[in-house]
């Protein structure tokens, strides 16, 4: 099972690094996780909702661009449909039943994803009700990935 982060924009901060470093390296115990950094679309500091969805454009056709052939996209928005772990795992799974041999996770940067990413989709996921920054978005993803697979094995990670 191939298990790909499309990202844009990259992490800056070593905490981040090291906490997405460490997940990675757990996730590889169940599949071969890949994460991929595509630009982030530098705005001024007030940019116009043209500009705005311009870029939006521009980082979508790159995550598409480099969207593994044959992958599931899952998305992650804030309009998407929230998830429980054990609701997660159970999904990744059904899907992996059906076919899906190889996932990947869309993370915009901090305008989002475009609408051609969304559309794209498999499946909108949202983390929360609540705003995070697409540097944490990542570890979190990462962690519930891990927490995933690691309840579909039963092992105690998951309590």
């Amino acid at each position: 099972m191939n298990c790909t982060i499309l990202c844009v924009g990259k992490l800056k901060e070593r905490y981040w690094s090291e906490a997405c470093s460490e997940y990675l390296k757990r996730l590889s115990a169940y599949c071969k996780p890949q994460v991929i950094e595509i630009p982030e679309v530098r705005l001024p500091d007030s940019p116009s909702p043209a500009q705005i969805e311009k870029a939006l454009l521009q980082e979508g056709a790159a995550l598409l661009q480099r969207l593994p052939a044959g992958s599931l996209l899952i998305s992650l928005c804030v309009e998407g449909e929230p998830f429980s772990s054990e609701a997660l795992s159970q999904t990744l799974a059904r899907y992996a039943v059906n076919g899906a041999g190889s996932f990947s996770f869309a993370i915009g940067g901090s305008f989002g994803l475009s609408k051609e990413v969304k559309h794209r989709s498999a499946l909108r996921l949202s983390m929360s009700g609540m705003t995070f920054p697409h540097t944490l978005a990542r570890v979190m993803l990462l962690e519930q990935l891990y927490r995933a697979f690691s309840i579909q094995a039963h092992t105690k990670y998951h309590k």
